[in-house]
């Protein structure tokens, strides 16, 4: 397949994946897919919440959401055009995928397959039913894809390889992978940046970069710089859409051992039934707690970015990563600031 056939074959599987980004019924074979094929991926959909509770049913149509915004045709041609050549290279690709959030593997995927390379893909234990069936789904659609594409338990006869874990399996992938051209990604998170100006719009819209996916995923915002006289209440005011997060049983079970914890080491805390909020320097803090930090100045708070950037996903702010986009990255947007792509077609 030349880039063009890989590229047409994606930006398809981008229109059927929109078809499940809201609870729908079959509208017949404009939709990409037959009725029993549709139902199949319904049904994947509920298997995965099945295997894994965090990943709600919103949750999963809202990750597929985000997919189908990376294979727009005009961002997908973009992103492709800024590149000197993606001619097929057929390296085979070992990936080591996480599963903290649904399909979260799915750029690697993307980036290994557009490129042109055979795709060796190691499951995360949590995530084993949404990637697969997205495949499934790209193979219907050009089954060339068959022979590109390959899930296993162990990865062997690879080419290269692309890791991502917590910082102990990334001390691990780097031994075992270490005679192989690698991407190892570490354990990052996201923080956010006010200046103390947000709109009451801004800062609604934070309130999906603190709760989206329960807060599991790397560019979930855990920490937050705060001018002095900000008012904490309004970010409260912000967060009350999502009070029913607490219901859903992890969730919960997260919250009230976080909250007994600090309870009895005596940790001064913020808290409105569902969030913990605690001052404390740290960027990461567990689930269910979301740190803040006062600064004098913004001069200040870019001296701490600078120092972390190795432990930073992605900022948001008004100068930064907008409001509410922190879990919607662009196809250009790489994990860890490494261009995967650049990374395949240098293997040539």
């Amino acid at each position: 397949m030349n880039i063009e056939e890989r590229k047409n074959a994606f930006v398809q599987l981008g229109k059927v994946l929109e078809n499940f980004t809201e609870k729908s019924d079959w509208k017949g074979h404009s939709c990409g897919l037959t009725q029993e094929e549709f139902e199949e991926f319904e049904t994947a959909i509920l298997r995965a919440k099945v295997l894994n509770p965090w990943f709600t049913e919103d949750q999963v149509r809202k990750a597929l959401g985000g997919i189908v915004s990376m294979l727009d045709k005009s961002m997908l041609e973009n992103w492709i055009d800024s590149y000197e050549s993606l001619e097929e290279t057929n390296r085979t690709i070992g990936v080591v995928m996480a599963g903290n959030i649904p399909a979260v593997g799915f750029h690697d995927f993307l980036c290994v397959l557009i490129s042109g390379n055979k795709l060796l893909a190691k499951l995360s234990s949590e995530d084993t039913i949404l990637l697969p069936m997205i495949a499934n789904t790209l193979i219907h659609l050009e089954p060339r894809f068959k022979e590109y594409i390959k899930f296993v338990d162990r990865l062997q006869d690879f080419d290269a390889v692309i890791a991502t874990g917590s910082n102990n399996s990334a001390r691990y992938f780097e031994s075992y992978f270490k005679e192989y051209p690698s991407i190892i990604r570490k354990n990052r998170t996201s923080v956010a940046v006010f200046t103390g100006n947000e709109t009451e719009e801004e800062l609604t819209a934070f309130a999906e970069d603190v709760f989206l996916y329960f807060g599991k995923g790397c560019r979930n915002v855990t920490k937050v710089f705060i001018p002095k006289d900000f008012e904490l209440n309004k970010l409260f005011q912000a967060f009350y859409p999502y009070q029913e997060i607490v219901n859903h049983n992890k969730y919960a079970n997260n919250y009230d051992y976080n909250k007994a914890v600090y309870l009895m080491n005596q940790v001064e805390l913020i808290e409105n039934g569902f969030l913990l909020m605690k001052e404390d320097t740290s960027l990461y803090s567990p689930l269910s707690v979301l740190n803040y930090e006062y600064y004098e100045s913004l001069d200040e708070v870019s001296r701490k970015l600078n120092e972390e950037k190795e432990n930073i996903q992605c900022v948001v702010g008004t100068q930064f990563v907008p409001f509410g986009k922190a879990q919607s990255p662009d196809v250009s947007d790489y994990a860890d600031g490494v261009d995967t792509l650049e990374f395949l077609l240098s293997l040539k």
